[in-house]
């Protein structure tokens, strides 16, 4: 984080109350990026939407969206305004941006897990969380490409007793994102929490968003600390 970021913070962080300051503490307490989710062409807006918010009670900080052949919309009534706390990162520049994704988690140490039955899987007890982990959901009819499917490094299912095929995409991924950040934070050996710095840069962007004049509140900092923009 820059000093002027850090000046930035304190200033507008005097405009916030005492109760919502203590509200960001508690959920950054609990925010990782050790675990991050990867939708691989989500079109429904409600499945799109639920697991947006499922991340945010999760404390799962980023996701990460390849757009294919569909945009990713968002139901403001099922999101209810979680999306405003998560960092969202897209992948659609080309026709197919997926190897661009995996290629992107890969250089930041993630393994790539596929969300499918895959005769070598994983199920949410026993995947293994010593390394950070991207979990790739796919679009509820057609699922994962064969390209997310063969470049993966390990694969992950819910075991099921019923008769239908699958649980729906959005249950699917709220059931493993839950399950998977209680062991979480139940480990001993596995440093998942944000680093300071990235709790300082998150700090700053919710309060930005928290406050409803912004834009009056940093027109009064440039002002007052014209050395910060030299």
């Amino acid at each position: 984080m820059s000093p002027k970021d850090k000046a930035l913070y304190c200033f507008l962080s005097q405009f916030t109350t005492e109760e919502r300051k203590k509200r960001f503490e508690e959920v950054l307490s609990y925010r990782t990026r050790h675990i991050t989710i990867v939708l691989e062409d989500i079109y429904q807006p409600h499945n799109a939407s639920a697991v947006l918010r499922s991340c945010d009670l999760t404390g799962i900080q980023d996701i990460h969206i390849i757009e294919n052949k569909w945009v990713y919309d968002i139901n403001p009534d099922i999101v209810v305004g979680s999306n405003k706390w998560l960092d969202l990162k897209k992948y659609n520049v080309d026709d197919f941006n997926t190897p661009e994704a995996f290629e992107h988690l890969h250089e930041r140490g993630y393994q790539i897990v596929a969300t499918c039955p895959h005769r070598d899987d994983y199920t949410h007890e026993t995947l293994p969380l010593d390394k950070p982990v991207a979990l790739v959901f796919g679009t509820e009819k057609t699922g994962l490409t064969d390209y997310a499917i063969e470049h993966a490094d390990m694969y992950v299912r819910l075991p099921m007793v019923g008769f239908t095929e699958s649980f729906n995409i959005s249950v699917s991924a709220a059931l493993l994102m839950f399950t998977l950040t209680q062991r979480l934070h139940k480990s001993v050996d596995v440093e998942w929490h944000l680093t300071e710095d990235e709790k300082n840069e998150l700090r700053l962007d919710w309060t930005r968003k928290t406050l409803t004049k912004t834009g009056m509140y940093e027109r009064k900092f440039k002002e007052l600390y014209p050395e910060y923009f030299v």
